[in-house]
């Protein structure tokens, strides 16, 4: 079986204090995600695993935000999520550098609009480990999404973090009806 760590949304904008849009980011300190994130990254590539950062974002200028979405609707109005801003750089205490494919999506899930199912099937991927923020948004839909792909899937929650701690723990919860939810130290032993 090969496997590929996916890891979603780790950016500037999203995860850290600084970000303009980071309601998750006290979550992500105080769970550790970034640095379990590069445990995990490290523990893919011992294992020869394919490495996977997607981070949302907009086109400069925003010619492909959905100015309807209650989500990004107005985030050419705060200046978040353009690609090339300071927001839309991982964030900086992501070992970044271990990806082997980054990918930008234009929506909340990674496979949306992106070349992420055809680099995986490239590269004879059938199992994805998914982690990221928000565990309510970003790693539900790519789940769901990666399950319906016929990938078996599983989430690496303390990689994992969403802006309200009830969030995330309803989210975890309702991904084990398609997924398999693991530790970092499980990873380590697959």
């Amino acid at each position: 079986m090969t496997t590929a760590f996916i890891g979603l949304d780790y950016i500037v904008d999203i995860t850290h204090p600084d970000g303009k849009m980071a309601g998750a980011a006290e979550q992500v300190i105080d769970r550790d995600v970034i640095a379990n994130a590069n445990r995990a990254l490290a523990i893919a590539k011992e294992k020869g695993w394919l490495t996977v950062l997607v981070k949302v974002g907009f086109a400069k200028g925003y010619p492909d935000q959905p100015k309807h979405s209650k989500l990004f609707g107005k985030a050419h109005e705060y200046g978040v999520l353009e690609e090339g801003s300071p927001g839309m750089a991982f964030h900086p205490d992501l070992d970044a550098a271990k990806a082997d494919i980054v990918l930008t999506k234009p929506r909340v899930n990674a496979f949306y609009g992106t070349q992420l199912d055809p680099a995986l099937r490239a590269r004879g991927v059938t199992r994805v480990v998914l982690a990221g923020v928000s565990t309510m948004m970003a790693v539900q839909s790519a789940a769901r999404d990666a399950h319906d792909r016929d990938y078996e899937v599983l989430i690496l929650e303390e990689a994992c973090a969403a802006a309200e701690t009830a969030d995330h723990e309803d989210s975890i919860r309702t991904l084990r009806t398609v997924t398999d939810v693991v530790t970092l130290d499980e990873l380590a032993k697959l």
